[in-house]
């Protein structure tokens, strides 16, 4: 299938690991020119290079999302090097444990309130900051494909998660807002919701890329609520995350918008 992508410029923020890695390099695959964000230079340098080492076109935007000026700056040195921005891949986000450095989850009522602007700035403002420093070229160019990464927490609300949960669903809530403010200006507004994913950097040992439910007990009773999951022996995969945002991005969903695709396995079906 053409995804009519060849030639396209991409922001990805958080790419520089796990999901926001992938979605960058599956982007770059189809001819994209790939801005890999990152708060680490290490990780961004090493995305890129795993991409232009492949044939792609990509570049290293080190900045910390929170920051609107600094991605607005980082926003107008893509489009010196690149061109303006066509598509806005809004991966950015961690659970509270990465963003506290706790090893526990404490209750909404036990977490310390310094904490919750930390959750809340990288997971909400992070987005809102992004779309604010591309839409502008979006709109006068009558252009543009914007994809969140939420969470199932933010559709369901997760215990020991309450603020994160919060932020998510914030993010969802916005985007169908941004969806009907910028749809006249023919832009695509989505989000893609995901549950336990296994990646490079997990949390828990279930999460583990190379984790199977026939041998690891934990996982196959995390599987149990995930009904695809349990049928196929694994969670989410960093790859079945990029598929979805390589659709809603491509001109094969033009005419989908302000909708929220779960991607996990089943786990929440709303």
């Amino acid at each position: 299938m053409n995804l009519e992508l060849s030639g396209k410029v991409a922001l990805v923020s958080g790419g520089g690991m796990g999901v926001g890695r992938e979605i960058c390099r599956r982007l770059a695959a189809e001819g994209v020119k790939v801005a890999v964000n990152d708060i680490l230079p290490d990780r961004c340098a090493a995305v890129v290079a795993e991409i232009v080492q492949a044939g792609g076109e990509a570049l290293a935007t080190v900045c910390d999302i929170t920051n609107l000026d600094a991605v607005r700056a980082g926003v107008a040195d893509v489009a010196a090097r690149f061109g303006p921005v066509d598509i806005l891949v809004n991966n950015a986000g961690v659970v509270p444990e990465r963003r506290t450095g706790e090893i526990g989850r404490p209750t909404f009522l036990e977490m310390e309130p310094r904490f919750w602007n930390k959750i809340v700035d990288l997971n909400y403002y992070g987005v809102m900051n992004c779309i604010a420093a591309v839409g502008p070229s979006m709109v006068e160019r009558r252009y543009g494909k914007i994809v969140s990464m939420v969470s199932d927490a933010g559709r369901v609300g997760e215990a020991r998660m309450a603020v994160y949960s919060g932020a998510k669903a914030a993010i969802i809530g916005f985007s169908k807002a941004i969806a009907k403010e910028m749809g006249p200006h023919r832009i695509n507004v989505n989000t893609v919701s995901l549950s336990a994913v296994a990646h490079e950097n997990p949390i828990a040992g279930f999460q583990k890329m190379n984790a199977k439910a026939d041998t690891d007990e934990t996982l196959r009773k995390v599987l149990r609520n995930y009904p695809i999951g349990e049928g196929l022996g694994r969670l989410t995969s960093v790859e079945d995350a990029a598929d979805a945002v390589l659709f809603l991005v491509s001109e094969r969903s033009v005419y989908i918008t302000g909708q929220c695709l779960g991607v996990n396995g089943g786990f929440a079906m709303v």
